[in-house]
């Protein structure tokens, strides 16, 4: 199975963020792929909730959703839009940062909403707050596929391995993780984390990711670190998108999950034990 790993530098204009997309999925299909992922906020990268609050749409009514699902039909492939920018319910007006696996009809397969928010002060020019837009998840999600059972996670996720761990056990042969890393902290942390979430688990982990400097309407630009990678069940980098927009092109086989846990078979291993 051959998976395509889509790298973007999505702007805050959901429209013009949709077209690009549609077409880098046309051609990633007529590069073979059977599978393709997006980053993480795919429809709208921006730096002020007020732009958020102006653009983001509810999820019935999310017209990024709605055109990636009528394009994966088109083409028969699935699709990991790795995560969109979406209004909720909530009382407080926060957001959803959701991950939807799109089947080859077009239906949704599964939804993802990210648990871990990220909520640091890289220096003293670059802080986070996630948690002040955006709502938490609550539930892990693994879903079945032809080629493989999946299991879903979204950036900061990447740094919380009991999570991948829960993941495994529930069946994932391959975990997704896309991302709108920092400069900072990918140049320190994102293959080093990546390649450790893959071996501890026995799974291929596919990274698409976010990069280069994102326009805004509002605010400062966000610079994001790129490099999209695949990793094999062993913790080999299989490909590695670098730091400009394209598509990167893995061939999957799943027999290598078998053989990566035959040869280390600690996620059999796992005990119970008392905390200190």
């Amino acid at each position: 199975m051959r998976a395509a790993l889509i790298q973007l530098t999505s702007s805050d204009l959901p429209d013009e963020n949709i077209g690009l997309v549609r077409e880098l999925m046309r051609e990633a299909v007529a590069g073979g792929a059977d599978l393709i992922l997006t980053p993480e906020v795919t429809n709208c990268l921006s730096p002020s909730r007020a732009r958020q609050n102006e653009v983001l749409k509810e999820e019935a009514d999310d017209p990024t959703l709605a055109a990636l699902r009528q394009e994966a039909a088109s083409l028969g492939i699935w699709l990991l839009i790795g995560s969109l920018g979406l209004k909720t319910s909530d009382p407080d007006g926060r957001f959803a940062n959701r991950s939807f696996l799109i089947g080859p009809g077009g239906a949704i397969a599964a939804r993802y909403d990210k648990i871990h928010m990220f909520d640091v002060e890289i220096s003293e020019t670059e802080t986070f707050r996630e948690s002040g837009g955006y709502r938490p998840g609550t539930r892990a999600v693994v879903a079945p596929t032809p080629f493989g059972t999946m299991g879903l996670a979204i950036c900061y996720d990447l740094r919380f391995p009991h999570l991948f761990r829960a993941l495994a056990h529930a069946g994932a042969e391959i975990l997704t993780v896309p991302a709108a890393f920092s400069p900072v902290t990918g140049a320190a942390h994102w293959e080093p984390l990546l390649r450790a979430r893959a071996i501890e688990n026995g799974c291929y982990v596919l990274a698409p990711a976010q990069c280069g400097v994102h326009p805004a309407a509002e605010g400062r630009p966000r610079r994001t670190h790129g490099h999209s990678l695949a990793v094999s069940p062993w913790g080999e980098v299989l490909a590695d998108g670098g730091e400009a927009p394209g598509i990167v092109y893995v061939d999957l086989d799943r027999e290598e999950v078998a053989r990566a846990r035959a040869r280390v078979p600690s996620i059999f291993h796992d005990r119970d034990f008392e905390a200190p």
